[in-house]
């Protein structure tokens, strides 16, 4: 006679956790709604929830094992009608796998794609100006064989043999019966028997995408733009997520932004500086002449507007900060130290309008 060791396929020195492992992969194989109008597959069905009955449970398994059959005698009778009387005498032992997850009204309900985020480094010049380019995105995408059911076209998900539909199990904790998610299902109270080969059941696949980005004149470190629709796949035909990017600018060789406003240095030589003089400064886009005036000291700074970065939706452009760099010679030749000492002993003698020259 067929031990429940063999109909399980499982050794006498299995563990509960192999018993479990074995039930639920024979429980599947002979399910019924796998197997319709299959009374083979209905017999077996029967054997199997029996044996698990019996080998699950510490006591019955001592009392089979040194006993036999006879050991269960005056103990419930694993004798079943059919598929509706097994899963009525013993639902609980279908509630006994359970796990964290969703729970069925939330799995059924259509849930929107997540969001994706995607950092984007750009010139100087290229924040001033916009930019029309082109972003490679990765991102989960509904399957294109499926459409995103998980299932092989043409066949459909059955009911979950685990949970009997409910998406939930409620095992017994003392007075209290908490309900817990379906292991078997997820809380969806549907098993995928026929899983699409192209995403392996996900409903999902893997895309890297090139989409089209039109970047505004005017975007900063830490500007954020939204493009609506292109984050990833939603489930139970909800819509996809959004794709935000963040964008950051790449240091400067010439200008350091600060918000809006544009600070560059000017090289003016102290001759220069006191007698007064006109530089040509950069831009962004070209150069602009400024006005150096007569006495102009180190780091004196000069603010041209309009020339920072420009605003974004219409706001106002910044402003370009100019800030002078008093350029001291090092290699004189001997008729200018002569000239310097000369403007030195002006100094000291009071013709510079009594103002003390550099040595004093």
């Amino acid at each position: 006679m067929t031990t429940y060791y063999e109909i399980l396929e499982v050794s006498r020195e299995a563990t509960v956790e192999e018993i479990k492992t074995a039930y639920r992969r024979l429980a599947l194989k002979f399910h019924p709604d796998k197997n319709p109008r299959d009374k083979v597959a209905e017999e077996q069905f029967k054997q199997i929830t029996a044996a698990y009955q019996v080998l699950s449970d510490t006591e019955k398994r001592q009392l089979y094992d040194l006993y036999g059959d006879a050991g269960l005698a005056g103990l419930d009778a694993a004798s079943f009608e059919g598929f509706e009387d097994i899963f009525s005498s013993f639902g609980e032992v279908f509630e006994e796998f359970f796990s964290f997850g969703r729970s069925r009204d939330d799995a059924d309900q259509a849930q929107p794609g997540a969001d994706l985020r995607q950092r984007v480094v750009l010139t100087l010049e290229e924040a001033t100006r916009g930019l029309n380019t082109s972003l490679a995105v990765e991102r989960r995408v509904n399957c294109p064989r499926c459409r995103g059911s998980g299932a092989e076209p043409g066949s459909r998900r059955q009911t979950c043999f685990r949970c009997l539909g409910k998406g939930q199990v409620s095992p017994s904790q003392g007075l209290l019966k908490i309900a817990h998610p379906c292991h078997d299902c997820q809380g969806t109270g549907t098993i995928n028997l026929s899983p699409c080969p192209a995403c392996q059941g996900a409903g999902v696949i893997k895309e890297k995408k090139q989409i089209q980005v039109r970047i505004p004149p005017g975007v900063d470190t830490g500007t954020r733009l939204r493009l609506r629709g292109e984050g990833e796949a939603g489930t139970h035909g909800a819509p996809p997520g959004d794709l935000y990017l963040e964008i950051a600018i790449a240091p400067h060789p010439v200008f350091t932004p600060k918000g809006k406003d544009l600070y560059c240095r000017a090289p003016v030589s102290f001759v220069a500086a006191a007698l007064g003089t006109a530089v040509e400064v950069p831009t962004l886009t070209a150069s602009t002449r400024l006005v150096i005036p007569p006495g102009t000291q180190p780091g004196a700074t000069f603010r041209i507007p309009g020339l920072g970065l420009p605003g974004l939706q219409g706001k106002s452009p910044g402003d370009l900060v100019v800030i002078v760099d008093l350029q001291t010679p090092t290699q004189l030749s001997e008729r200018q130290k002569q000239l310097l000492q000369e403007f030195l002993k002006l100094g000291d003698t009071g013709e510079s309008g009594g103002r003390k020259g550099m040595g004093g």
